[in-house]
């Protein structure tokens, strides 16, 4: 699996954080975490369009995301495709155990 693999898995475990921390920061019924920064409602990065971008942004990370996942796990599924070989035994060795 080399460095190229490793280099993919910590991007999507970045990828991962950064999806986390924008679901958390979106605005909900009761104002979400970003009031836990000391915004108000009024407050925003953005201006006035900051849930339609962060909504945008969102959607792109979780794209993002979900190609990871698939990439991954084909990856990882292609790595580890070795043939196990079943060790033939006899009925008096289990009965033996």
């Amino acid at each position: 699996m080399g460095f190229l693999f490793y280099l993919t898995l910590n991007l999507f475990l970045l990828v991962s954080v950064v999806l986390c921390f924008v679901i958390l920061i979106q605005e909900s019924k009761s104002l979400g975490l970003g009031a836990s920064f000391g915004g108000d409602a009024g407050d925003s990065i953005f201006g006035t369009s900051t849930a339609d971008v962060l909504k945008t942004f969102t959607r792109w990370v979780a794209i993002l995301f979900l190609i990871g996942c698939v990439l991954l796990s084909m990856w990882s599924e292609s790595g580890s495709s070795q043939q196990v070989q079943p060790v033939p035994f006899t009925m008096e060795e289990v009965e033996g155990q």
